[in-house]
C-alpha cells in the first residue's frame, strides 16, 4: 500500500489521480490533499478519500473546513502545502499545482527525498538546475506526469544516452493549427479556450493555443532528461496518439502511443515499477487510419521560439519567461490584450531583463517578481 499526497487535488491532474486511486484502493491510500481555494470540491474529496492531512493555501477558507472536519489535521498557507509535500509517511507526492505557486512545495518534496510525480512543469522552467541539484543530494526520484515527458521516460528507460540523437515532443497544434499570424489578429477568448483535445485550466489552455506550453515542455525535457536543447524538437500531431518520438543515431525511432488520456501517465507514476491494468481504452485501429506530423510555424506561434531563446540564455531568463507569460495570458483572458500581443509583452520583458545565475530560490523569485511588475506596466501602458 502506497501513501499518496496530491498537491493541487482539485485541478485536472489531481482529479484524474484520484480517479485512478479510487479504482485501486487496495494499492493506494490518500494520505494528504492540498488545494488553493476550491473547498467545495475539496470537501467532496475529503469525504470520499478520508485523508489524514489537508492543506488549503487560502487561510480564510481553511477555517471553514476545520468547522466541518474535526478529526483531520488542516494546515494553511503555502507553508502548510510545503509541510504536506514533505510528510514522512508519504511514499509518493503528486505535484499538480498550476504555475509558479507549485515551485516551493515541489522543491520541499525533492529536498525530503520523496518520489515525485511531477505535473507542475513551471518548477523545472523556473528552477530546473536547482531542483536537479537538490534531487541528487536527497536521492529523490522524479517521475514525469505530463503525457509527453512520461512518453519519453518510457522510451529511453534502459537506453544508452549516447545513442539518442534527438527527442521529439508532439503537440496537437491547439485550436489555431494551420492559421497564419494575421488570421489570429481578432480571435476571441472563447475561441482560444476551445482546445480540440484537452479540457484544462484557462492558463494552460491559452498556453497551448500560443504553443508556449510546448515551449515550457521543451525546457522541462531539457532538465528531466539532460538532453541539449538543440536536440529537442516539436512536431504538430493533430491525432494526439503519438506522444513522443525518440530518434537514435542509427536513424531509427521509438514512439510511445496511446489514446490521449492523462490517467495513463498518472497511473504509471503511481505504480512504478509496475503497470496497472485497464487504465485507458486501447486504440481502435479499425478507425484510426491516419497519423500526420508537421513542423510548427514559429512565425505564427512565436512563443515557442521565445521559450527556446530563454533556456539557451539560461539563468533567471526562464523564470522571467514564465512570469511574463502568466501576466500576459491573464491580461488576454480579461480582455486587456489581443491574442497576437501576448508574445510581444513577453519579448519586451525578456529584452529588458538583466540575467543573473539561478543559484538559489531567492534569486529566482526576485526575477519572477520583477518580470510580473514589468509586464503589468507594459500592458497598462
Amino acid at each position: 500500500m502506497k501513501n499518496v499526497v496530491i498537491l493541487g487535488s482539485t485541478g485536472s491532474i489531481g482529479r484524474n489521480a484520484l480517479e485512478v486511486i479510487k479504482n485501486f484502493q487496495n494499492r493506494f491510500k490518500v494520505l494528504g490533499l492540498a488545494a488553493k481555494s476550491n473547498i467545495t470540491m475539496l470537501e467532496k474529496q475529503i469525504r470520499e478519500f478520508s485523508p489524514s492531512f489537508v492543506a488549503v493555501a487560502d487561510e480564510e477558507k481553511s477555517n471553514l473546513l476545520r468547522e466541518k472536519f474535526k478529526g483531520i489535521e488542516i494546515i494553511t498557507g503555502i507553508e502548510g502545502v510545503c509541510e504536506l509535500a514533505k510528510l514522512k509517511e508519504a511514499d509518493i507526492v503528486i505535484s499538480a499545482i498550476v504555475g509558479a505557486a507549485g515551485l516551493l512545495p515541489t522543491l520541499e518534496a525533492v529536498k525530503a527525498g520523496k518520489t515525485l510525480g511531477l505535473a507542475n512543469k513551471e518548477s523545472l522552467v523556473l528552477a530546473g538546475e536547482l531542483i536537479k541539484k537538490e534531487a541528487k543530494k536527497s536521492r529523490a526520484k522524479i517521475i514525469p506526469v505530463d503525457s509527453e515527458h512520461s512518453a519519453v521516460f518510457q522510451c529511453i528507460n534502459g537506453c544508452n544516452r549516447p545513442y539518442i540523437r534527438k527527442i521529439w515532443l508532439t503537440a496537437s497544434g491547439g485550436p489555431f493549427r494551420g492559421r497564419k499570424k494575421h488570421q489570429m489578429e481578432h480571435v476571441t477568448v472563447q475561441e482560444a479556450l476551445n482546445h480540440p483535445k484537452w479540457k484544462m485550466g484557462k492558463r494552460i489552455t491559452i498556453d497551448s493555443a500560443t504553443l508556449m506550453n510546448k515551449g515550457f515542455e521543451v525546457i522541462e525535457a531539457h532538465h528531466l532528461f539532460d538532453i541539449a536543447v538543440d536536440n529537442i524538437g516539436v512536431l504538430i500531431h493533430p491525432q494526439s496518439i503519438v506522444h513522443c518520438l525518440v530518434e537514435f543515431i542509427d536513424g531509427t525511432y521509438l514512439a510511445q502511443i496511446s489514446n490521449p488520456d492523462m490517467k495513463a501517465p498518472i497511473a504509471l507514476a503511481l505504480s512504478l515499477p509496475e503497470r496497472l491494468s485497464d487504465i485507458i481504452k486501447p486504440i481502435d485501429w479499425s478507425i484510426t487510419n491516419e497519423l500526420r506530423f508537421e513542423l510548427p510555424d514559429t512565425e505564427a506561434f512565436p512563443c515557442l521560439r521565445l521559450a527556446y531563446e530563454a533556456i539557451k540564455i539560461g539563468g533567471t531568463m526562464p523564470a522571467v519567461l514564465n512570469a511574463a507569460d502568466e501576466i500576459a495570458v491573464e491580461a488576454f483572458l480579461e480582455g486587456k490584450l489581443k491574442f497576437n500581443d501576448i508574445h510581444l509583452i513577453i519579448k519586451k520583458v525578456m529584452d529588458a531583463h538583466s540575467v543573473s545565475p539561478a543559484e538559489n530560490i531567492d534569486e529566482i523569485f526576485k526575477a519572477d517578481s520583477w518580470a510580473r511588475k514589468f509586464a503589468k506596466k507594459e500592458i497598462e501602458g
